[in-house]
Formats: C-alpha cells, sequence, structure tokens
C-alpha cells in the first residue's frame, strides 16, 4: 500500500508564507496557547529538544536562544525553509511525516520532545507515542498542545464524541482560506494513550488567555475565561521497572 500524505500538508504547505508572517501577532498562538505550552517547559540550556511539527520555527527559536539543541522535524517543506530563515543554522532539520519512517532519531537521544498543535493531525497516536518513547532519554519529557476535547466537540457539533473521528474547518485566520483537515478525539482516548504508550501525566494545563490576548482580541478574550479551547500536558517516560 502507497504511504498516505500528511492530511494537513497541502493546507499548510499553502498557509506557510502567511502563516509564517502572523504567528507573533495571531491572538490564539502568540498570546494564548504558546505562552502556556512554554510554562510547561524546564530550563531547556543544555538539553537535547525534539522539536516536533516546529512549522515556521517559532519554538525552535525560543529554544536555541535558552541554550538548547535542537532537531526540528515538519512534514511541509516550506514550513521548514520559515524554520530555517528563522531559527538559524544550529538546528538540525529535517523534512519528515510524524506518521513515518522516524528511525533516524536516535534512541534515547532527547531530554525534551515538543509537539505544540501537532497531535491533533495524527489519526492513531500510539504508534507516535511510541517513536518519541523511544527517542527520550530514561524520564524524558514530553510537552504538548492540543485543541480542547470538549471545545472541539461542540465546535465540530460532534455526535460521535467517544471516536476519533476526522473532521475538517475552513480557515480564515491567517489570509489565505483553506480547508483544514484534523482529527479530534475524547479527553479519555488522548490520556489513556499516553499511559499504555509509557508515559506518566505531570501537569494537564487548561489555558486562560493572557493579558496580551485581551488587548488584541477582546471578545474572544471573554469567551475563553468561560471555556479553554486548547489542552497543554506535560508528560515524563515511564522509568523501567526491573524484574528481581
Amino acid at each position: 500500500m502507497a504511504p498516505t500524505k500528511p492530511v494537513a500538508l497541502e493546507a499548510y504547505e499553502r498557509l506557510a508564507e502567511a502563516y509564517a508572517a502572523k504567528i507573533d501577532r495571531k491572538a490564539h498562538n502568540a498570546f494564548y496557547e504558546r505562552p502556556a505550552t512554554l510554562s510547561l517547559l524546564p530550563d531547556v540550556a543544555g538539553l537535547d529538544v525534539l522539536d516536533a511539527g516546529c512549522g515556521p520555527g517559532a519554538y525552535s527559536e525560543w529554544l536555541v536562544r535558552r541554550g538548547a539543541r535542537v532537531v526540528a522535524l515538519d512534514a511541509s517543506p516550506r514550513m521548514i525553509e520559515f524554520a530555517r530563515a528563522r531559527a538559524g543554522s544550529s538546528v538540525e532539520y529535517h523534512v519528515a511525516d510524524l506518521e513515518g519512517d522516524l528511525s533516524f532519531l536516535p534512541d534515547a537521544k532527547f531530554d525534551l520532545v515538543l509537539a505544540p498543535l501537532v497531535m491533533d493531525y495524527i489519526a492513531d497516536w500510539p504508534p507516535l507515542l511510541g517513536k518519541f518513547h523511544r527517542t527520550l532519554k530514561p524520564s524524558g519529557l514530553f510537552v504538548f498542545s492540543m485543541g480542547h476535547p470538549a471545545f472541539e466537540a461542540e465546535y465540530y457539533n460532534t455526535k460521535r464524541y467517544f471516536e476519533v473521528e476526522r473532521v475538517k474547518a475552513v480557515w480564515k485566520g491567517f489570509g489565505p482560506v483553506v480547508e483544514m483537515t484534523s482529527f479530534r478525539r475524547s479527553l479519555s482516548i488522548a490520556l489513556n494513550s499516553l499511559v499504555t504508550s509509557g508515559f506518566d501525566l505531570v501537569e494537564v494545563l487548561e489555558p486562560l488567555p493572557t493579558e496580551e490576548f485581551k488587548l488584541s482580541e477582546p471578545v474572544k478574550y471573554e469567551r475563553l475565561l468561560l471555556r479553554p479551547a486548547f489542552l497543554c500536558i506535560q508528560a515524563r517516560k515511564r522509568p523501567v521497572t526491573r524484574q528481581r
């Protein structure tokens, strides 16, 4: 069977230039998801970090500036171009499908795997979580963000909350209008996938919008005070228990 393309690849290839240009001022990204996800990171100085789904390089740049050694992956060649321009030559870049072959990543290489707003594009989490688990050092951290299951169930008016469901939305916020395909899933599926893949939950964060968000999008700010749109999670690779 021929490999399939990542579900959002064509949309992100079309969006790449506009996405890179707006990512530092679009409120849901710059003033909501990113501050929340960054709050879950340890001091990254001297750490080996995998930026999985790096997009145009906002996180890679942040990591490099704070002394991390970064490997950045994205399925979109155009996003990798923008990431390279932003985060610089010290980052090791790979055009790679997270659902494809990641065997080029060494075992027990990384102290931290970071996957911001990436897991929603993965239909089946356990195979990818297994890859992340393999490439993390013992007790390494996995930090990621995703659409909040309750928010997405309402947004997509789902009648299949307890399943993994392929969904589509029309995105207009970055300029070019694109149809974005992703997967929504229940909270229990998300959390249990982590646990059964060898991770322990450390912190689950339902973020509040920042004051910068309020200045940028006051109406949406009030909505986000009533319900979260994203869920941010820190998990740790479970230590291996040796049998006597």
